[in-house]
């Protein structure tokens, strides 16, 4: 008797880093419920899409994902949820082939909607497929309210989960082989620990402590947070740490005080600079990634030239850039001295331009030294991978497997990352 072919499934996930790690429960679950990932040319029974709406560009990119899903796979369940399902409901009940629109509070019960509850596996995630390290969801929601940004309203409020279900996640990732964990959510500086009103909180620093001290981790990384939440505590459990990687995204969005308090960020320039110079002070090889707004209401010639003086001292080993682009419901849609599309672009080019320029300046300092990589592509006998302060290395003449730590000389520097030779183990 031929072996009836197991159901199919297929996400697709656009946006943040929590938005990966909740489609990477999903997979667990469905994997666990007998379901198969679909292959290419395959039809899918059920379709995921977790959407985002942190831009124009992202609400853009979401709806062409439903679109393009609903048509290749006819007949499916699908699913949409996520920060621009959570904001346009309607616009997305109205697109050929969605079955069900499952707004944020509701994204751990995602697969209730179509099996019964008693039978879905618990959302949480044991591995992190096509990736050689792990997101870590601590903490969902924002209580932040910039001016320019929709999240707190699709989002919610700040939550956190409580230590030792995260720490227990932990343990199972490490146990599947994963050697980097990456501390995530919206806004991890907004960690409390899920505790009970009255009780007191939880710090980000207690945690990065407790999960750097299991056994098996070989790095620990921290995403997203504003230079204010860095404080004396946090930059201790980072720089002392056993397995804490001295390299963090650290948000500016603006190298300009009077942008900065318009979009009603919670520091200066200088509050920005003064976290970079402590932790660089501790540790000269301390590396930073960054977000940068262009092209907010009112940003001037001279404001646009305070964030590139800024990337310039800092020198940020990446840089994501935003265009500014109006967000229903917030603050800054109804700000005057809107920048023209025009100037937008230019200074979204030259923040491109000199974000690989500043970056390939840090690099250099590292030719000739001997540092460690975490394996990640491997393909056509090159193999590329990541410090632990978040530098590029290629390795050319050589296809090793992902997920190893591997030791390499940095021979060269290139636009597209430092080059190194793999040096063999005694």
């Amino acid at each position: 008797m031929e072996e009836k072919s197991k159901n199919k499934f297929k996400i697709v996930t656009l946006g943040c880093r929590t938005n990966q790690y909740e489609s990477q429960a999903y997979r667990d679950q469905l994997l666990a419920l007998g379901y198969e990932e679909v292959k290419e040319g395959e039809q899918a029974e059920i379709c995921i899409v977790n959407t985002c709406t942190v831009t124009e560009s992202a609400d853009s990119s979401s709806r062409h994902a439903i679109r393009q899903l609903a048509r290749e796979n006819t007949n499916s369940q699908l699913l949409v949820t996520g920060c621009f399902a959570e904001r346009q409901p309607e616009v997305v009940k109205q697109l050929g082939g969605v079955t069900h629109v499952v707004p944020n509070a509701e994204k751990e019960n995602l697969l209730s909607r179509i099996f019964p509850e008693d039978s879905v596996p618990e959302f949480s995630i044991k591995h992190f497929e096509s990736h050689t390290r792990a997101f870590v969801k601590i903490q969902d929601g924002c209580n932040s309210f910039c001016t320019y940004c929709i999240i707190p309203y699709v989002r919610g409020r700040s939550r956190s989960r409580v230590p030792e279900d995260i720490l227990q996640e932990v343990r199972e990732l490490i146990a599947s082989g994963f050697k980097e964990i990456v501390i995530t959510g919206i806004n991890v500086g907004d960690y409390d620990g899920g505790v009970e009103k009255g009780t007191p909180p939880i710090t980000l620093a207690s945690l990065i402590r407790l999960v750097d001290q299991l056994p098996g981790l070989e790095r620990l990384r921290v995403s997203s947070i504003d230079p204010d939440e860095v404080d004396e505590d946090l930059a201790d459990a980072i720089l002392n740490g056993k397995n804490t990687c001295h390299s963090m995204h650290i948000v500016l969005q603006s190298g300009s005080n009077v942008i900065l308090k318009r979009m009603n960020r919670k520091y200066t320039r200088q509050v920005f600079l003064e976290t970079i110079d402590r932790l660089r002070a501790a540790d000269p090889d301390f590396s930073f990634t960054t977000d940068i707004i262009v092209g907010f209401p009112g940003e001037t010639d001279a404001d646009f030239l305070d964030t590139l003086n800024v990337m310039r001292e800092v020198k940020f080993a990446k840089v994501h850039m935003f265009p500014y682009s109006d967000r229903p419901r917030t603050r800054s849609i109804l700000m005057p001295n809107k920048v023209p599309v025009d100037s937008i672009k230019f200074r979204k080019q030259e923040v491109m331009r000199l974000a690989e320029k500043f970056a390939y300046e840090l690099r250099e300092n590292y030719v000739g030294r001997r540092l460690q990589i975490l394996t990640e592509n491997n393909t056509a006998q090159i193999t590329s991978g990541h410090t632990a302060n978040f530098l590029e290395v290629i390795v050319p003449d050589t296809q090793l497997p992902s997920n190893q730590l591997v030791e390499v000389e940095l021979l060269s520097n290139t636009p597209q990352g430092l080059i190194g030779r793999l040096i063999e183990a005694d």
